[in-house]
């Protein structure tokens, strides 16, 4: 999708090798802080934001086999899940 921009393969590929290691730092710390309401939020967030740019960039990927769509929403719902429960024993 980083080519989409215009830009050359071996950027295209700097960008897209350090969007994997973001992500893998994100999740790291998902795994870790878990139980914040804030890091959940973000969660949320940034799927969604994710979704949006596949769908102005290639909508065609919104209809594939395991498309954002599928695989966001789920995850976005654990999300919700847990902020309730996490907002649920903050109460008691």
């Amino acid at each position: 999708m980083t080519g989409s921009f215009g830009f050359n393969p071996e950027i295209s590929n700097l960008i897209t090798r350090a969007a994997g290691v973001g992500e893998i730092i994100f999740a790291v710390l998902f795994f870790i802080f878990y139980r914040s309401i804030l890091i959940n939020v973000l969660n949320i967030l940034t799927l969604i934001g994710l979704m949006l740019f596949v769908a102005i960039l290639q909508p065609s990927l919104l209809i594939e086999a395991f498309n954002p769509v599928t695989t966001n929403l789920a995850i976005i719902a654990f999300s919700v899940v847990l902020i309730n429960e996490l907002k649920g024993t903050q109460r008691q």
